[in-house]
């Protein structure tokens, strides 16, 4: 009771405690209720993320698309053996190796290493991000023979190998979309290997992963992928042999912008 002898009613407004905890990530926590559902907009909001990752899934890759992005720099296009993305997703041993016409197309060359766009789960992600990243490496490997990019789609991660082994490049990065998410339908992948060929296990990989808007930035897989190229080219070897160990102060060698804020320190 109040002075004025007036009941007291109580707020039925409560301070919402996981607020601050879902700054910190994209994970779906402490959601709402309203009686015993869960709210309108969080229902919504799960209900668009699916669509979003199925899209992710079964949109083609553009491929004419990436091809302007790279303002006439020289690229190729290659398929795997899966005809068609519902094979593609039934057997993913397909996806592992170059259609013959395709395999027929590569020339080998002196190349130090190739980069491969792929759409793999998420020809989103690749849409997205594979150009910028590769055009974000350049700077960063000067005095390296770098292949033409190549754009495979119906592709796994395996089918740089046989890319890089027809191409006769030393080292493959394979840029390939990863499988989508409820919180992220656009997350990119970077697989690095040395001396590849058909039938490479993938202990003898460095992974890269989350490259998105909302995860690892560009820059930062950059510099850190330049480190591995390095380090891989020196010690002859990527995989478990190769630690992902790299300190600030390396990387900040392969990231301009860091080595500038650096110097000024």
């Amino acid at each position: 009771m109040t002075e004025q002898g007036k009941p007291v009613v109580p707020s039925r407004v409560m301070a919402d405690e996981w607020h601050p905890l879902r700054a910190l990530t994209r994970a779906r926590i402490g959601l709402g209720r309203s009686g015993n559902a869960q709210r309108t907009t969080d229902v919504l909001a799960f209900q668009a993320a699916h669509a979003q990752a199925r899209d992710a899934v079964h949109t083609p890759l553009n491929v004419q698309d990436m091809e302007r992005q790279l303002h006439g720099a020289e690229c190729l296009h290659v398929h795997s053996r899966a005809t068609d993305r519902a094979t593609y997703l039934r057997r993913p041993d397909l996806g592992r190796r170059l259609g013959e016409q395709s395999l027929h197309q590569l020339r080998k060359g002196a190349w130090d290493v190739v980069f491969v766009a792929a759409d793999g789960l998420s020809s989103i992600a690749t849409q997205t991000n594979a150009v910028p990243f590769f055009m974000a490496m350049q700077p960063l490997l000067p005095g390296w023979r770098i292949a033409p990019l190549v754009i495979a789609t119906q592709s796994r991660v395996a089918l740089g190998d046989e890319i890089a082994q027809a191409m006769g490049a030393r080292m493959v990065v394979m840029m390939i979309g990863e499988r989508p998410g409820l919180s992220v339908a656009d997350s990119l992948g970077i697989y690095l290997t040395y001396a590849p060929y058909v039938g490479c296990p993938d202990s003898l990989r460095n992974c890269l992963s989350n490259i998105h808007a909302h995860g690892m930035t560009i820059p930062a897989g950059a510099a850190k992928l330049a480190w591995l190229m390095h380090e891989a080219n020196r010690l002859g070897l990527t995989g478990v042999g190769l630690k992902d160990a790299a300190p600030d102060k390396v990387l900040s060698k392969y990231t301009p912008s860091l080595h500038d804020k650096d110097t000024d320190a």
